[in-house]
């Protein structure tokens, strides 16, 4: 197994593999079927590790020569997001299993961070409170990504940990593998927004925000926003129905 740790850990990389060969003994966080969470405790922290799912026939391959593994990237994106001063939980380690040419199992282990909540409470609680408040805060750290040349590819409702601090908010990006680091242009921002909710509501305050900081027409940057979040609701809800259907002729 390969495994590749932070230098501020280094001291702990016999407990960190040691934590990867009985992974099943770490403690079950949150519901995820494709990947998996587990808890543990590192120099009287808590640290997750994330079990990426093995690879179809082709990614094993591909994995194996060709392309850096999720857990290599999402190790190497959060070192980066770092320096940049964007938030993301600190990256321990990342651990790979190969055997021959194929590619089999990675590992992604950072510290495990809390939150107040995620933009999914806001989506579905139009009453929490400050929920206007927070949403342009996101906004502004959205701006801030752009801004830095970070374009997160999964910038949907739950890959983003809030936490309250004094009057303000804190942002951190989670699940990290899927990111471009390149000036954006307006487009590709706005693109990159239409993920996080389909309420209109909330995209005229995102809007709103966004055209202060962009300096650009509030309408134009609505129009764009909307279009983007329309088309890919639209996108969304047909895969749905596709995979519904995938499934009941399985089983017919």
């Amino acid at each position: 197994m390969k495994l590749v740790v932070s230098e501020k850990f280094k001291s702990s990389t016999a407990e960190i593999s040691s934590f990867i060969e009985n992974f099943p003994q770490g403690q079950l966080f949150g519901k995820g079927t494709r990947n998996q969470i587990r808890i543990f405790s590192l120099q009287e922290k808590d640290i997750n590790i994330k079990s990426f799912k093995v690879p179809n026939a082709v990614n094993k391959i591909v994995y194996r020569f060709l392309r850096k593994s999720k857990a290599e990237r999402s190790f190497e994106y959060a070192h980066r997001l770092l320096l940049k001063g964007i938030g993301t939980p600190y990256p321990i380690a990342y651990a790979e299993e190969k055997s021959g040419i194929i590619f089999r199992r990675s590992y992604y282990i950072s510290e495990h961070m809390t939150c107040d909540l995620t933009f999914r409470e806001l989506v579905h609680q139009p009453d929490f409170p400050d929920h206007e408040k927070i949403l342009r805060a996101f906004t502004r750290f959205s701006f801030m990504l752009h801004e830095k040349e970070v374009e997160f590819l999964d910038h949907s409702p739950g890959n983003t940990l809030i936490k309250k601090k004094g009057e303000g908010y804190l942002f951190s990006l989670v699940d990290l593998n899927r990111m471009n680091f390149r000036s954006l242009d307006f487009d590709t921002r706005m693109k990159n927004l239409s993920r996080l909710t389909p309420k209109k509501e909330m995209i005229v305050i995102i809007a709103n925000e966004y055209a202060k900081l962009f300096k650009k027409p509030e309408a134009e940057v609505f129009e764009k926003l909307w279009f983007y979040t329309t088309d890919f609701q639209a996108r969304f809800q047909r895969k749905k129905i596709l995979k519904k259907k995938l499934k009941f002729w399985k089983k017919n």
